[in-house]
Formats: structure tokens, C-alpha cells, sequence
């Protein structure tokens, strides 16, 4: 379960920084970073906050809600960012996750003193001082309410997709390559959603131009 002792070890203000959405097929890579301004955090969503992907969609979404309950009562603040389809295609899935990453941070009032970033890889160029915590999304309290974050908003996101692209099930698979997003995708061929660069659509736009 995540902790404080990550933030603990800097002074200053200090976010947690993750990313959802960097395998599916369709959609933006979507990030999100959190700043808690103190630890006397309302205790449901202290006791709850883990790596989103331990906890079911309900969860999530009710989570989710009370982070942004809290950011009104001036507990915390966060930022959301994205990179598209078209960016991603254009400057890789790992260039475009940093990118959202940096547009995250950059809507924060104020920039951290240090970025918890979840994983392995650093970016180059980041607006504030950075470190990589691998699976810091399930032992920082920030990372993990920063992943929640991210992907509650990236599946209302695709949902929103859904709407507009009604035959590939985003709805239900954000993007993913589930058998009803390959059906569709047979039937009805890409959208401007999805990543060209990868390889299930780049298989798909070739079989149709020959």
C-alpha cells in the first residue's frame, strides 16, 4: 500500500506524476500529477488511494471524485495532461507520455519542488526537478491519486469517443485491441483516434491500400 515516505525525503511541494493509456490503439496518452498541500487528507480516500489498476472502475470513480472534493477544499491541487493520436505517432508513445507529463505539471499553480514520476524512464527536459519510482502508483500516496487521476479521466475521455466513433466499443475498452474494436475496425477502417505508428492500424491502413 502506498505511504508517505517517498514525499518525505524532499522538502517544498512535491507531485506525483502517471500516465494512463500508452497501449491502447486509439485515443491520447493522458498523464496526471498531484500535489497534496497537507497529510490530513479526508481518510476514505487516504485509506483507498493504490495503483488504479488494483482497483475496480467503481472504485476509481468515486476516488476520483473525492480528489477533486478535496483539491476544492484546498488540500491539494492537480493538473491533467494530454498527447494525441497524432502526436503519438509522430514522436513515439514514450516522447508523447513525456509530453503529457510536462502539460500536466505546467497546469499546476505553481511548479513542484520535485516530480515523482512513476517507472523506469526520466524525461530530458521537464519543467521542474525530477526523480522515476518504479511502481510508485502502488507505494506513493501521490503517484497513486496522480494515476487514478489519469485514468478516470482518460475512460470518460474514450467514453466521450465512443459517441462520436460509435463501432469499436471505446466505451468499454478505451482503446484497447478487444475483439470488438478489431471488428469494427474491419468493418468501418481507422479513425483520426488512432495511432497509425502502431502496429495492429498500421497492418489494417496497409491491407487496405493494397
Amino acid at each position: 500500500m502506498p505511504d508517505w515516505n517517498e514525499e518525505s525525503k524532499y522538502q517544498g511541494l512535491i507531485a506525483g506524476v502517471d500516465e494512463a493509456g500508452r497501449g491502447p490503439w486509439a485515443g491520447p496518452v493522458v498523464a496526471a500529477t498531484v500535489v497534496f498541500y497537507t497529510r490530513h487528507i479526508n481518510p476514505t480516500l487516504i485509506n483507498s488511494l493504490n495503483d488504479s489498476k488494483k482497483l475496480s472502475a467503481k472504485k476509481r470513480e468515486e476516488l476520483y471524485e473525492l480528489l477533486k472534493q478535496e483539491a476544492q477544499n484546498g488540500k491539494l491541487n492537480y493538473g491533467i495532461g494530454e498527447a494525441s493520436a497524432q502526436e503519438i505517432d509522430d514522436m513515439n508513445i514514450l516522447q508523447a507520455t513525456f509530453l503529457a507529463m510536462r502539460r500536466a505539471v505546467e497546469k499546476l499553480p505553481k511548479l513542484p519542488d520535485m516530480a515523482i514520476i512513476d517507472g523506469n524512464r526520466l524525461p530530458k527536459t521537464f519543467p521542474c526537478p525530477c526523480k522515476t519510482l518504479i511502481k510508485g502508483d502502488a507505494t506513493s500516496y501521490s503517484v497513486a491519486a496522480a494515476s487514478i487521476m489519469a485514468k478516470v479521466y482518460r475512460d470518460r475521455l474514450m467514453t466521450e469517443l465512443a459517441q462520436k466513433y460509435p463501432f469499436y466499443g471505446f466505451e468499454k475498452n478505451a482503446g484497447y485491441g478487444t475483439k470488438a474494436h478489431i471488428e469494427g475496425l474491419k468493418k468501418y477502417g481507422i479513425t483520426p483516434e488512432h495511432r497509425q505508428s502502431y502496429r495492429p492500424i498500421a497492418k489494417i491502413i496497409s491491407h487496405s491500400a493494397s
